[in-house]
This record gives C-alpha cells, sequence and structure tokens, in this order.
C-alpha cells in the first residue's frame, strides 16, 4: 500500500533586512523574496499594496510560452495570450478573475513586457470566496531585479522560481506569517 505525502509547507515570513523582503521556506530549503511595498497586512484590502497575513491554498499556475524553458511542477498550468488578463475591479462580476482583453473594467494584462508573470502561481486569496475590495491578484511569481517589492504577492527570482515549482501541487498551500 503507498503512502500518501502531503505537500510540503510553503512558509514566508518578514526578512530582519527590510520590510518588504522576505524569506520562503519549503522544508530545509529557504530563498529570498519580495513581498508587497506596503509590507504584511492582517487587514488586506485592494491596491493597499501589503501581502497578505494568511494561509492560502495554491490553485493553479499561469506560463508565457518560451519563457523560463524547463521549468517543472505539480501544478495545472494554463499559457497565456496577448489578450489574457485578470480583473482588479471591485465591482464587477469578474473581480479577482482572470478575463480576455478588451475588457470593460479594470484589469492586469498576464502578459507583461518584463519578467514578473513569466510563471505565476494563483494562490486563494479572494478567489473561492470573494468579497469586494478586499484584494487581487495575489499571486507568487518572479521577481524584480534586486527583489523590489511588489503590489501585495510573493516574487522570487527566476532561478529560485525553477527550485520552488516542481515541488507545488494540488493541496500546497503558502503561509505567509505575521
Amino acid at each position: 500500500m503507498r503512502k500518501s505525502v502531503s505537500p510540503p509547507a510553503v512558509l514566508v515570513r518578514r526578512s530582519p533586512l527590510g520590510a518588504s523582503l522576505g524569506i520562503l521556506q519549503v522544508g530545509a530549503l529557504r530563498m529570498r523574496c519580495a513581498l508587497g511595498r506596503a509590507a504584511t497586512s492582517v487587514f488586506k484590502r485592494e491596491g493597499d499594496g501589503a501581502t497578505p497575513v494568511a494561509t492560502m491554498a495554491v490553485l493553479s499556475a499561469y506560463a508565457r510560452s518560451g519563457r523560463l524553458p524547463g521549468l517543472k511542477t505539480g501544478l495545472a498550468v494554463a499559457y497565456t495570450r496577448q489578450d489574457s488578463g485578470w480583473c482588479d475591479s471591485p465591482t464587477h462580476p469578474a473581480y479577482n478573475r482572470p478575463v480576455r482583453f478588451p475588457f470593460s473594467a479594470g484589469a492586469e494584462t498576464l502578459q507583461r513586457d518584463d519578467r514578473l508573470y513569466d510563471f505565476v502561481v494563483v494562490l486563494d486569496w479572494n478567489v473561492r470566496s470573494r468579497g469586494r475590495h478586499k484584494g487581487s491578484a495575489i499571486f507568487l511569481h518572479v521577481a524584480r531585479e534586486g527583489y523590489r517589492p511588489t503590489e501585495g504577492c510573493v516574487a522570487v527570482s527566476p532561478a529560485d522560481m525553477r527550485r520552488l515549482a516542481p515541488l507545488l501541487r494540488k493541496g500546497s498551500r503558502l503561509t505567509v506569517l505575521r
């Protein structure tokens, strides 16, 4: 009889080097990460720039074709297109959901000019059970050069994403600690 192995816990805590810097840990693996420009918050709101203090299920992933070739993961992956977006308009019925452009309300593109969304892991912050103005597009994604702050996401280097992505699968959870 095969024993079921639980997905490893992904823990994120703030770094002593700065409020918008973090340390992401999976078992013995540790890596730097960027956090929101407003650090972390237990009172996450749309547009506040904070990374929510919460335990979030890892839901799925998006990848941009031709970027980060050979990256492996146990998650369901959808490939983005030029018209791929994510609604960030709290009053729209598609709030915090994937959308296609052209789109009548506020949304961000999933095919950015920079590397941030080359591989994106969708975290269950306000996704399965949505509340208006509670925050949208909280992802685990690729970091900017120098780990500059995010708008509320958790971000790691491309090399660290290659090490982390194979560990993620259905049932994984990411916890941002206070």
